[in-house]
Parts: structure tokens; C-alpha cells; sequence
């Protein structure tokens, strides 16, 4: 069987036992501070497994784009070199909330397997956690699996997502692959050995692990999964995943555009598997960058790459694999299709950066491992080649570990301490999951339709803590049980406003979520609140009506700048607040002038329109086939609430935040700036209706003043000041022009000051109201007139100092320049350097530098006559 009809057939299967299908998740994790990347077919439907999520369904069924290259979950230095570790993989899983448990998950497997699949019944093996009694009886009692291929294991059979959160003891299935090859059955000395390999794994979820401990989930559920590059590989009767269908055209790929002719060469494994995490992750939203996620996708292109120049690849070929790849997996993820010309513009971009500094980075390693005396490369020098060269770790690692070395791990962590901050986005995903407030139920939201709401008090926190009532001057956070007040979400700030009883008065200044409750955060002005209190939540309408409408504004603008810009623009952020916009898209060069007055033009052309918003809730799929786009990391249920606003729907949009009625009430739209803020990202502000009017005045007046001051008016100050501009252009010119002469005849002067060492004329002095590249041009000239000559002059501007040193070429050898100009530099408080025949600084205390002339005549003269 196919990969594709394997993957068709498992979720087919439990589609017929009334499982519901729902599609893989985004690689980057909806709202979940625990974890870097999507590492498990669960993962989606963590909250739900954790009661503070429902769902329309009780059972499902996914295959889910998985990568584990980051964090605990880390396989990428072992990809390539074993048979199954790949940093991306789909993971094939059925799923029961609170509905089946470990019987019928345990009967599904195996019907799965024997009777879908048709593996011999002989060649599985199955096992338990050591204290899961009830598994085993169902195994050995009910499903007749035989004693002799069953074991019961300790550690390897307790699941946990990470250190906190769900887990439970699970059963694994491995497939036996005969005599021939290596190990031993699971839990046996041998049983790291590629004879018995692990297929499924069924988690009985029944736990929740905390740092404070383990407690009973509210419904014991279902996790399981099996890895898709497993199963095929056992259906295709191969022995690594390597060559199972799914990656023989890509190994194919790599050999002809490295020019590889050994297909047993590990690095051709490399690269394949590592085209495919790159494309996802870019796919997901991920750009190649120096923090968090995005270094993790950096890492692993240079990783590739790498391998690839190994193999005989002598320019860019890693982007020309992505062709390869949709057609292999363009058929099950459409996005690929989509993407893929954004997807080989980001992996080329990588590939020329990287180019640039591999060489050199490598002449350091090569040259650091000629120096070892033993076979530990140095931290310092890993460090240097990270810092400096763009090297991650991991891919020092590999070629030392292709040389038979070792890393100094201990020295490189010293060195890494300075840069700890750089690393801060990372180490984020350390964050205890069961930190977040956490209660039962959830907070009905009737901000869409209403300003107001009456509500009960059902929760009260002071500094974190659950407390029974707050006091006038208390800061606390409120839940309630309905609200108006929107949570901050999808860049859309917190709503603000009062919640009142006949006996308080709460300004709400914020308002978060944690898992389905809305949190009021702020201050009890007078009186006091405590649980139960029935009150009367407001929200303050003209902050909230001002953010609507710069929430709409964004979505048309995303909107223009595919249209004018591309439909590579992907949102990656934003930020809406009542006085401002903030967009940030993806985009590898900055948008013209010229574009953004057309994406300006388009979008204040939908907001004269003055068409109505339209709100539908709908499902995920239908949402997409009326070309809704999903946001970069935002969490999405099964309904969800598609906004479509604009003429002929201009944009089409999944959003749960508050907007305008009619576009016509933005009143208009003025884009402020355009920036780049990261590699491939840029942002964009605007701003909307009043601000944008009073903008607009801004710059009205200040185009007044300049016009008076011009002794123009509006309609000729353009021409007023370029006039100037251009005066002022030939003044300056003028004005160098006269420097150079009196440079140059302060030269002929200054011949005369020079004075003999060693045979080497030396001629140290300081010239008045002198810029830098009037004295570069003097030096010049006196070096012809002195012959073998030292010269370090001067020039002094409004109290500054600008340094520059020549030495003529043979006599570079016995006194650099650019020792003589540090020397001075550093004496009046500057900083400078440069070659030994040519360097340049400058300084500020212009009251040192005659006493500093007259030290490094001294100097000059001591090193001449050592």
C-alpha cells in the first residue's frame, strides 16, 4: 500500500466507527506557552482532554503534521543516521473524550491492523504498563493475544505530553521483523535493536500531572497514535522509512541536484527529511530567524544545507527540492500547492545568506580542529562559530561527530551566558502549562450584540489567589459568568470599562482569557464585591467603537496588500488599539511608495463603498471554500466566525474580535509607516477615522510653516525647497572644495614639521576646521612629497575631532598606521583603526590633542628605534 492510501484507510476506518475526521493542526501550536512545535496528534485537543474545551463530538480521528526538532521533544541529530527519527512526521491517531476507553480502544487497534491492514497476528507484540491489570486481561483474555508475545514494562509504558499535563499509562504494539535482523523483544536486553519496532501507541489518559502533583481527569479519555512513516514502511516490506514511497522521489531529488551517486549516503537522508519540516514550518507561518521557532527552522536549513554541500552541491539546491515535495504531498496538504513558490523564495533567501558565511566559518573550524591537541573541540570556538559565523550547535556537532570529536559543552554554556537574553524566546516554552487560571464552565461572551450585560460574580483573584471578596482600593481580577467585555486575542487589545453593584464600582482596565474564562483585570473604586454578587457589567463604547473600527481597517488592509503586494503576504501579528493599527505580514522586500499609495487607495475605496459587514458562523471547511484564511497562530474550534466585509467580499476572513458595522463607518484609513522589523517581515501602521483627520491637520500645518519659512505658499513651497536643497548642495561643495585647497596648502607647510627616524620621515600635526576626507587627501599628497614617511593628522570642527593615519607601503612593516592612530585616539577619548597603510577616527576632547601630538611623537619615535 501507498503512504497516501495507508493514511486514506486509517481515518476511513474509524470514520466507519463513528469517529469524526478533523484535519491536522497548525505546526506552531494554538495558544500553548508549553510547547514549540505540534509534536503529537493530541495536541489540538489538549484543552478538551483537560476539561476546558468541548467539542460537538466525542471521538475523532487525524492525521497530524508533526515535527520534533526543538525542546524536549528533540530527534534532529539523530535524523539521518537511524532508520526512523525524522524532525517531521505524520502522526495517524484516534482520539475519545470522555466516551470509549481502553476495551474498544484496544479492539480497534487490532482490527485495524489484522483485519484492514491484514498483518499476521504473529508478527505483533504488544504491552502494558506493569500496574494496568485491566489492559492486560483485555489483551490476553479477551483479544486472545498470545502470552508469548506480551510484555509489561515500567517507564516506557507511562505517556506524558511534558512535565506537566496529561498523561497515563499506554499499551504499544510493535512489529515483529523476523529472525534476520538484530533485537530483542520489548523490555528484553536487546530490545534497542531494529527487530521489533513500535508502530502504536494507545494512551489511556487518566491523569493530569501537575507541579504539585497527579490528580484524576475529569473523563478518562483515549490518546493514540501511530507514526504513518512506520506503518508504511512495514506495508511496503522495507527497513527504514527511508524507503517507503514517500521518500524515494525525494532521495532521488536530492542525488540529482547535489550530483550524488552514493544513495547509501546518510546525508542524502539529511536533506530529504529536512525539506520536509522547512516547508511546513514555512507553510505554518514560520520564517528562518535568531530566536525561538524561527531559529529552530534556521537550524535545521543550515543543518540541510550543509549535507548538501557535502554531497557536491556547489550552489543553492535545497529550494529546488520543494517541487519534489508537492507533488508527492501536494495531493493531501493543498497548502503546499499553494505556497510553493513563497516557500523556494524564503529557502533561497536562506541558502544565499548562509553561503556568505560558510566558508569562513568553516576555515575557523578547520583550522581550530588542526590546532587539537586531544579530541574535545573548545566551547570558545563553538561559541565563536555561533556568534559569529551563524553556526548552530548541532551542526558543529555533526561535522565533529564526523571526525571523531567532541564538543566542550561546559565551555561553550560559559561563553553562552552573556547572550542568555538572545535564547529568552525559546526558553519561553518551559512554561508550566497548569499555570493559567483554570475553573469549570466558561464565561458566555455577549459582547458581539451588546454593550451591557447583567452578571454574576464566579470568581475573585488578588495577586494571583482565589479570594471570597475585594475592597475599595483593591486590585484584583473579577470572572464572571457572562460578560460584554472582549479578551484580548488575535492582536485585538482587552476591552475596559465598569462593573457595578448597588454596593461597588470596578474599573475593568484589561480583560484576558485563561481556557474558556474571561478575566476582568483592574480596581474596586468604592465599596466591595464578593462571590455570587449579581452586577452590571459596561463596557466604555467609544474606546471599544474606536477599536472596532481599527480592527476592520486591518482586515482590509491585509486584504489590499495581497491584491497589490502578493499573496505571499501572510499576517504574521498585529496589534489593535482604540488610538492605532499595527500590521505585521511577511514579505521578503519592503513595499514602494508607490504600493502603498495603492493599497491606501484600494482600502479607503472599500471604506467609501460603505458596504455592510457581513458575520457568519460556520464550519473550518466551509469557511476555507469561501477563502478564509487562517491566522498564524491563532486556536480555532470547530465553529467558527467568519467575517466578510468589502465589495464582492474583498476580504474574507476567520476572526473573533468586534468590528465595524458598515466599512463606511472607518471614515478612512492612513497608512503611517513601513518598516521591517525581522528577516522577511515588515510592518505596517496606520491610522483611522478622528486620528487619521487629525493627521492630516498635522501635516497641513506643518506644511505651512515650511512654506512661510521659505517665503513660499502651498502651492510652490515643493519647488521652494528643492531650490534650497539644491543651493545648498553647491555651497557644500564649495565649501570642500576650499577645505581641500587649505588642507593642501596646510600641507606644503607642515612638510617642513616632519622629523627622521630609523630613515622614515615622521609628521604629526593638527589643521583647523578640517574634515576627514580633506585630510585622507592630504596625507596622500604629503607621502609623495615626503617619500618613506608616518603621518597622523588632525582636523578640528566645533570642538570634534576627526582622525586620519597613512604610512607609506614599505615602511607599514616597521610602524603601522593603525597602532599610531589608537594611540591617539585613545588619549582624547575616542576610538579609531584601520590597516597599516591607512586608518581613520575621531575623538571629542578637542583640549587633549596637543598633548596627546606630542606623546605619540615619543611613542612613534621609541618603536622606530627599537
Amino acid at each position: 500500500m501507498k503512504s497516501t492510501e495507508i493514511r486514506e484507510a486509517f481515518l476511513k476506518f474509524y470514520e466507519s466507527k463513528g469517529h469524526q475526521r478533523v484535519a491536522s493542526s497548525s505546526l506552531v501550536p494554538g495558544n500553548d506557552p508549553t510547547l514549540l512545535f505540534t509534536n503529537a496528534g493530541m495536541v489540538q485537543f489538549k484543552d478538551v482532554f483537560l476539561g476546558q474545551e468541548s467539542r460537538p463530538y466525542k471521538t475523532a480521528t487525524s492525521s497530524q503534521r508533526c515535527v520534533r526538532a526543538g525542546g524536549k521533544h528533540n530527534d534532529l541529530e539523530n535524523v539521518g543516521y537511524t532508520a526512523r527519527h525524522h524532525t517531521f512526521f505524520e502522526m495517524l491517531g484516534n482520539f475519545s473524550f470522555g466516551d470509549y476507553f481502553k476495551r474498544e480502544a484496544i479492539k480497534y487497534a487490532w482490527e485495524f491492523l489484522t483485519e484492514v491492514l491484514q498483518l499476521p497476528e504473529e508478527k505483533l507484540w504488544v504491552t502494558v504498563h506493569i500496574s494496568d491489570q485491566e489492559a492486560e486481561d483485555i489483551w490476553l483474555k479477551e483479544m486472545g493475544v498470545s502470552a508469548e508475545r506480551f510484555s509489561r514494562l515500567d517507564e516506557d509504558n507511562f505517556w506524558q505530553m511534558g512535565d506537566t499535563g496529561p498523561c497515563g499509562p499506554s499499551s504499544e504494539i510493535f512489529y515483529d521483523h523476523g529472525e534476520d535482523v538484530f533485537g530483542g523483544p520489548p523490555g528484553s536486553p536487546n530490545d534497542d535493536g531494529d527487530r521489533y519496532i513500535e508502530i502504536w501507541n494507545l494512551v489511556f489518559m487518566q491523569y493530569e500531572r501537575s507541579a504539585s502533583g497527579q490528580a484524576e481527569l475529569p473523563n478518562p479519555s483515549i490518546d493514540t497514535g501511530m507514526g504513518l512513516e512506520r506503518i508504511a514502511a512495514i506495508m511496503q516490506g522495507v527497513h527504514t522509512n527511508y524507503e517507503i514511497d514517500m521518500f524515494q522521489a525525494l532521495l532521488q531529488a536530492v542525488a540529482k541536484e547535489t550530483g550524488a551517486t552514493d544513495m547509501e549516503d546518510k546525508s542524502l537522508r539529511v536533506v530529504a527529511d529536512h525539506i520536509r519540516s522547512c516547508a511546513f514550518l514555512i507553510v505554518d507561518g514560520i520564517l528562518p530567524g535568531n530566536e525561538g521557532r524561527a531559529y529552530v527552522l534556521r537550524r535545521i536549513m543550515r543543518r540541510a544545507i550543509r549535507h548538501g554541500n557535502k554531497l557536491g552541491a556547489s550552489s543553492a539546491f535545497f529550494y529546488k527540492l520543494v517541487a519534489t515535495l508537492v507533488k508527492e504531498m501536494g495531493d493531501a496538504y493543498p497548502e503546499l500547492v499553494e505556497q510553493q513558490a513563497q516557500i523556494e523564495k524564503i529557502i533561497l533567501a536562506e541558502e544565499q545568506q548562509f553561503a556568505k558565511t560558510l566558508e569562513n566559518g568553516m576555515a575557523i573550524l578547520n583550522a581550530a580542529i588542526d590546532d587539537l591537541q586531544d579530541n574535545v573541540l573548545p566551547g570558545d570556538v563553538v561559541f565563536k562559530l555561533y556568534d559569529t559565523y551563524g553556526f548552530p550547535v548541532d551542526l558543529t556537532n555533526d561535522i565533529a561527530r564526523e571526525r571523531e570529536l567532541v564538543l566542550d559543552m561546559e565551555g561553550y554554556e560559559l561563553a553562552m551566558q552573556a547572550q542568555r537574553q538572545r535564547s529568552k524566546g525559546a526558553g519561553s516554552f518551559e512554561l508550566d502549562y497548569n499555570q493559567s487560571f483554570k475553573m469549570e464552565g466558561s464565561t458566555e461572551f455577549t459582547g458581539h450584540t451588546d454593550s451591557t450585560a447583567e452578571a454574576k460574580v464566579v470568581a475573585l483573584l488578588v495577586e494571583g489567589e482565589r479570594v471570597d471578596s475585594v475592597v475599595a482600593g483593591s486590585k484584583a481580577v473579577i470572572v464572571l459568568d457572562r460578560t460584554p467585555f472582549y479578551a484580548e486575542a488575535g492582536g485585538q487589545v482587552g476591552d475596559c470599562g465598569y462593573i457595578s453593584s448597588d454596593a461597588a464600582r470596578f474599573e475593568a482596565t484589561d480583560t484576558t482569557k485563561a481556557g474558556g474564562h474571561h478575566l476582568h483585570h483592574g480596581v474596586v473604586l468604592e465599596g466591595s464585591l464578593s462571590l455570587g454578587d449579581t452586577v452590571t457589567a459596561s463596557i466604555n463604547s467609544a474606546v471599544r467603537k474606536a477599536i472596532a473600527v481599527n480592527h476592520s481597517a486591518t482586515h482590509l488592509l491585509h486584504a489590499a496588500l495581497r491584491k497589490v503586494v502578493g499573496e505571499q503576504v501572510a499576517q504574521k501579528g498585529s496589534l489593535v488599539t482604540s488610538e492605532r493599527l499595527r500590521f505585521d505580514f511577511s514579505n521578503f522586500e519592503a513595499v514602494t511608495p508607490a504600493q502603498l499609495r495603492a493599497v491606501e487607495e484600494m482600502v479607503n475605496a472599500q471604506v467609501r463603498a460603505n458596504v455592510a459587514v457581513s458575520v457568519e458562523l460556520t464550519d473550518m471547511e466551509s469557511a476555507k471554500q469561501k477563502g478564509a484564511m487562517a491566522l498564524f497562530g491563532e486556536k480555532y474550534g470547530d465553529v467558527v466566525r467568519l467575517l466578510s466585509m468589502g465589495e464582492e467580499n474583498f476580504s474574507v476572513e476567520l476572526c473573533g474580535g468586534t468590528h465595524v458595522e458598515r466599512t463606511g463607518d472607518i471614515g478612512l484609513i492612513r497608512i503611517v509607516s513601513e518598516s521591517g522589523i525581522a528577516s522577511g517581515v515588515r510592518r505596517l501602521e496606520a491610522v483611522t477615522g478622528a486620528q487619521a483627520m487629525a493627521l492630516f491637520e498635522q501635516t497641513d500645518a506643518e506644511l505651512m510653516t515650511i512654506a512661510a519659512t521659505v517665503k513660499g505658499n502651498r502651492d510652490n513651497v515643493v519647488t521652494k525647497v528643492e531650490g534650497l536643497v539644491q543651493t545648498n548642495r553647491q555651497l557644500e561643495k564649495q565649501i570642500q572644495q576650499l577645505q581641500a585647497k587649505l588642507a593642501s596648502a596646510a600641507g606644503s607647510d607642515l612638510a617642513s614639521e616632519a622629523f627622521e627616524v630609523a630613515g622614515i620621515k615622521i609628521l604629526i600635526a593638527k589643521l583647523e576646521g578640517v574634515e576627514a576626507k580633506a585630510l585622507r587627501d592630504t596625507i596622500d599628497q604629503l607621502k609623495n612629497k615626503l617619500g618613506k614617511a608616518a603621518i597622523v593628522l588632525a582636523g578640528v570642527n566645533d570642538g570634534k575631532v576627526a582622525l586620519a593615519a597613512g604610512v607609506t607601503k614599505a615602511e607599514a612593516k616597521s610602524i603601522k598606521a593603525g597602532d599610531m592612530l589608537r594611540q591617539l585616539a585613545t588619549a582624547i577619548g575616542g576610538k579609531g583603526g584601520g590597516k597599516p597603510e591607512m586608518a581613520q577616527g575621531g575623538g571629542g576632547d578637542s583640549a587633549a590633542l596637543p598633548a596627546a601630538i606630542d606623546e605619540l611623537k615619543v611613542w612613534a619615535q621609541q618603536q622606530l628605534e627599537q
